[in-house]
Protein backbone atom coordinates (compact mmCIF):
# COMPACT_ATOMS: atom_id res chain seq x y z
CA UNK A 1 0.00 0.00 0.00
CA UNK A 2 1.29 3.43 -0.96
CA UNK A 3 0.67 6.16 1.62
CA UNK A 4 0.82 9.79 0.63
CA UNK A 5 2.78 10.52 3.82
CA UNK A 6 5.46 8.04 2.69
CA UNK A 7 5.82 9.89 -0.62
CA UNK A 8 6.12 13.24 1.15
CA UNK A 9 8.70 11.90 3.60
CA UNK A 10 10.65 10.13 0.87
CA UNK A 11 10.72 13.17 -1.43
CA UNK A 12 11.53 16.26 0.65
CA UNK A 13 12.74 17.98 -2.52
CA UNK A 14 9.17 18.41 -3.80
CA UNK A 15 8.07 22.03 -3.74
CA UNK A 16 4.68 22.01 -5.45
CA UNK A 17 1.54 19.98 -5.95
CA UNK A 18 2.40 19.53 -9.62
CA UNK A 19 5.72 17.92 -8.67
CA UNK A 20 3.84 15.62 -6.28
CA UNK A 21 1.47 14.58 -9.08
CA UNK A 22 4.45 13.46 -11.17
CA UNK A 23 5.83 11.34 -8.32
CA UNK A 24 2.41 9.75 -7.74
CA UNK A 25 2.24 8.88 -11.45
CA UNK A 26 5.55 7.06 -11.21
CA UNK A 27 4.66 5.30 -7.95
CA UNK A 28 1.31 4.16 -9.35
CA UNK A 29 3.11 1.83 -11.75
CA UNK A 30 4.31 -0.39 -8.91
CA UNK A 31 1.53 -0.07 -6.32
CA UNK A 32 -1.99 -1.40 -6.20
CA UNK A 33 -3.52 0.67 -3.38
CA UNK A 34 -3.14 4.33 -2.46
CA UNK A 35 -4.10 5.95 0.83
CA UNK A 36 -4.23 9.71 1.22
CA UNK A 37 -3.49 9.93 4.92
CA UNK A 38 -2.33 13.57 4.98
CA UNK A 39 -3.02 16.76 3.04
CA UNK A 40 -0.16 17.89 0.78
CA UNK A 41 1.53 20.92 2.39
CA UNK A 42 2.02 22.95 -0.79
CA UNK A 43 0.51 26.43 -1.29
CA UNK A 44 -0.75 25.40 -4.75
CA UNK A 45 -2.64 22.32 -3.48
CA UNK A 46 -6.14 22.55 -4.98
CA UNK A 47 -9.33 22.12 -2.98
CA UNK A 48 -10.06 18.88 -4.85
CA UNK A 49 -6.56 17.46 -4.26
CA UNK A 50 -7.91 14.05 -3.24
CA UNK A 51 -9.83 13.68 -6.50
CA UNK A 52 -6.80 14.80 -8.51
CA UNK A 53 -4.41 12.36 -6.84
CA UNK A 54 -6.90 9.49 -7.00
CA UNK A 55 -7.38 10.13 -10.70
CA UNK A 56 -3.64 10.20 -11.32
CA UNK A 57 -3.13 6.98 -9.35
CA UNK A 58 -6.01 5.16 -11.01
CA UNK A 59 -5.20 6.23 -14.58
CA UNK A 60 -3.37 3.61 -16.58
CA UNK A 61 0.12 4.65 -17.58
CA UNK A 62 0.78 4.67 -21.32
CA UNK A 63 3.13 2.00 -22.59
CA UNK A 64 6.38 3.18 -24.14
Amino acid sequence: MLNLSDILIGHPELESFDELVEVVKIAAASERFFRMDVRPPYPDTPHNWEDVLEGVFASPQPSV
